[in-house]
């Protein structure tokens, strides 16, 4: 089972009561990115969908995308979402990637339990990082 399909199971199987908590715990495993991108912000691009300032960086070839966030922790959903889709997406080949259900964030069910801007920024996350994967491999 690829990545993305076992983390919506896991969202479909977890009652609602517990879905948030679940994304919460997502939050605190989200890495940081490399220092070079701490040193040089400018080399990330702003999701301007998210209300908390959210950056990606996305590199690598056709056969290895490497995906990185900056989120704040005071934005725990905005973060959960961010490792939501660096668990499903980092280092994956861009074929993958690029396959990637645009509904995915409908997958996990939460829609019914958080804003629609929410769910907007991170359809906006999953927008960049195909935008970019395509970048990279017509490069």
């Amino acid at each position: 089972m690829k990545p993305e399909q076992e983390i919506a199971e896991e969202f479909q199987l977890t009652p609602d009561a517990q879905k948030l908590e679940l994304l919460l715990e997502y939050s605190e495993s989200l890495p940081e990115p490399p220092a070079r991108y701490g040193e040089n912000p400018h080399l990330m691009e702003r999701v301007e969908e998210c209300q908390a300032p959210v950056f990606i960086a996305v590199e690598g070839t056709a056969e290895k995308v490497d995906i990185f966030f900056s989120a704040p922790e005071e934005a725990p959903t905005t973060r959960g979402f961010a490792a939501i889709l660096n668990r499903a997406l980092h280092g994956r080949p861009a074929k993958e990637i690029l396959e990637l259900s645009d509904d995915f964030p409908s997958e996990l069910g939460l829609e019914k339990l958080i804003s629609p801007l929410r769910v907007r920024g991170m359809r906006g996350m999953l927008f960049r990082i195909k935008r970019k994967t395509k970048e990279l491999v017509s490069e």
